[in-house]
């Protein structure tokens, strides 16, 4: 798998980009216990130029939701359910 980030000339970053035989995915990480719908606009923005790939945002918080088809995730479940030879979303 490789490695990479997104950024678009007005701004819109998504930290982490995943590309490799398990597909595509993109991942957002915030310093917050809670997600704000703010805070899923650069990974809406990556899904519209990349329909194909899976989204997720990682957060300090406890509950797994999926908002606007964005998984958001608790960054302590996934690191732990993170496998080699596995797709980094394979679990969900």
């Amino acid at each position: 798998m490789d490695l990479f980030f997104w950024r678009t000339r007005a701004g819109s970053a998504v930290d982490f980009v995943v590309y490799g035989e398990t597909g595509l995915q993109a991942f957002e990480v915030k310093n917050a216990a809670r997600v704000h719908s703010v805070d899923l606009r650069s990974l809406r923005a990556f899904r519209d130029d990349y329909p194909e790939a899976e989204t997720a945002l990682l957060y300090r918080g406890r509950e797994r939701l999926r908002i606007d088809g964005v998984w958001c995730l608790p960054v302590e479940e996934f690191l732990r359910r993170m496998l080699p030879e596995q797709g980094l979303l394979d679990w969900l």
